[in-house]
């Protein structure tokens, strides 16, 4: 099954490759002036998988034993 990620990391070098096609033939941008350009779209998508659309640590709360609030160990011995 393809995720969020798996998508963002294929878009990444078709946002370059793309991206400065397109510059360079559509609006008729030098090639040195578009791969910038064309890489300021993925940092975006960079940025928007870190930060807008973070991975998370799933819980499992079912698996895990709630912890107890009483302990039946000996404290320890700080001598």
């Amino acid at each position: 099954m393809t995720g969020y990620y798996d998508i963002v990391l294929g878009l990444i070098p078709v946002s370059f490759i793309g991206g400065t096609a397109a510059l360079t033939t559509v609006a008729d941008m030098a090639t040195s002036t578009a791969i910038p350009v064309a890489a300021v779209l993925a940092v975006l998508l960079i940025g928007h998988a870190m930060f807008v659309n973070a991975p998370v640590d799933v819980v499992a709360e079912e698996s895990d034993p709630a912890p107890s609030s009483t302990s039946t160990a000996a404290p320890p011995q700080a001598d």
